[in-house]
């Protein structure tokens, strides 16, 4: 029962999705972080089926545009909402405090509007991009490896504040949670892609890294921000190695 209020949990922070009520604790996000991935193939399902139902009656740019909206409503726009709100503060190139204040309203400026321009404009030309037989498995592949980047970024740096949503992962992801979540991501992304996972999984990898280095030079550690903008990026790198030639 433990272990499914631990996935209920995953489920309820990362989606809108409504779950049964359950007996929540303290910690029960870290400890479910190992479903992530799990989380991110329930969210895939949805847009492939879209993506199915579509394929017959639809130009391939509204469909794309439908998946886009679909992702956008299931998650609240929990993602791009980090992702506007991290560019905003990083492009400040003002003091650590600054920035994590500016982190913290919820008001978006020109970066954050940029980014989160570019970021809808780049997934939508890319799913539209995506060949038929490929948008199903990268896809799948990549929802389960952005919400895996959480993991090991959690494990690269601290968080930045002593409170907030990034404080609840960051260093808080027990080893084997981080294990098992792995071996979850990288078996139902193998699934999807077969022979092909290398890339993708490489790709992913480097931007988690990357990031987490790059949060904790400028901001000295994470937040919950940094997660959804990670997110983001992971999801858009897979997306470009469905369309590379």
């Amino acid at each position: 029962m433990r272990t499914l209020r631990e996935f209920l949990a995953a489920v309820q922070f990362l989606t809108r999705l409504p779950v049964p009520p359950f007996a929540y604790e303290p910690g029960m996000v870290s400890r479910g972080a190992k479903f992530f991935p799990v989380v991110g193939a329930l969210v895939a399902m949805g847009a492939i089926a879209i993506e199915r139902v579509t394929r017959m009656h639809l130009p391939k740019e509204i469909i794309a545009l439908l998946v886009l909206a679909y992702l956008i409503v299931i998650t609240g726009g929990f993602h791009e909402d980090g992702l506007a709100d991290t560019a905003d503060a990083l492009g400040s190139g003002g003091k650590k405090a600054r920035m994590l204040e500016i982190m913290h309203d919820s008001r978006i400026g020109s970066y954050g509007s940029t980014a989160l321009t570019v970021s809808l404009l780049a997934r939508w030309l890319l799913l539209s991009s995506l060949p038929p037989a490929r948008f199903a498995p990268y896809v799948l592949a990549a929802h389960v490896l952005c919400r895996w980047s959480s993991l090991p970024l959690s494990v690269l740096a601290a968080s930045a504040r002593a409170d907030g949503m990034g404080a609840q992962l960051a260093h808080k992801i027990s080893p084997a949670s981080l294990v098992i979540g792995s071996a979850l991501a990288f078996l139902i992304a193998g699934y999807a892609l077969r022979a092909q996972i290398w890339a993708p999984v490489g790709a992913v990898a480097a931007v988690t890294v990357l990031s987490g280095l790059y949060f904790r030079s400028q901001i000295g550690g994470i937040t919950g921000d940094c997660f959804g903008a990670t997110n983001q990026i992971a999801e858009i790198t897979v997306y470009l190695c469905g369309v590379w030639r």
